[in-house]
């Protein structure tokens, strides 16, 4: 069980500082920033066959990572512009593990969500750096959760997101 427990969480849960300083909202950008680089010299040398490889028993391959990462990452650039332009926002939640059995989840090419990925935090980044530290604390609320999450919360989640599924495609492809 343990085992199974560093396959599925190999850098941790996310564990947000019980106070998100300016200084650590700017680290998180820088992360958001570099995470597309990062995924491309990690998945450069992949063959077709290494994206077929599961991270995890009953996990997804890297192909489905890739693809869930693309799908993840748009839904958190529309959940900091609901943020940013409403007051308290109830976010819609969506079934991931629906969205990475869709065609293009299973079988889809990693390049388009590479473009997308490298799109999306290329504009999120430019957003972020514009706000004030303030911004960082407006919220929405989360119906699963049935709780509210700051922004500074969602900038750290995501930041952290990236790293935790590089981390499983690097674990596959050792």
């Amino acid at each position: 069980m343990q085992d199974l427990e560093q396959l599925k969480y190999p850098i941790g849960k996310y564990n947000p500082p019980p106070i998100i300083t300016f200084s650590q909202i700017e680290d998180w950008i820088a992360d958001l920033a570099q995470f597309p680089a990062e995924l491309v010299e990690t998945t450069k040398r992949l063959k077709a066959e290494d994206l077929e490889v599961a991270y995890r028993p009953g996990g997804w391959t890297v192909r489905q990572v890739i693809n869930h990462l693309a799908d993840s990452h748009i839904n958190a650039y529309t959940r900091f512009h609901l943020t940013l332009t409403e007051d308290r926002p109830h976010i819609r939640p969506y079934f991931e593990d629906r969205w990475a059995e869709l065609a293009d989840g299973k079988t889809g090419d990693i390049e388009l969500s590479i473009h997308i990925l490298k799109a999306i935090h290329a504009r999120l980044v430019v957003l972020l750096k514009a706000l004030k530290p303030n911004d960082f604390e407006r919220t929405y609320f989360h119906p699963e959760a049935q709780q509210e999450f700051t922004m500074g919360y969602l900038l750290g989640n995501y930041a952290w997101h990236g790293k935790h599924h590089l981390a499983h495609i690097k674990s596959t492809i050792k």
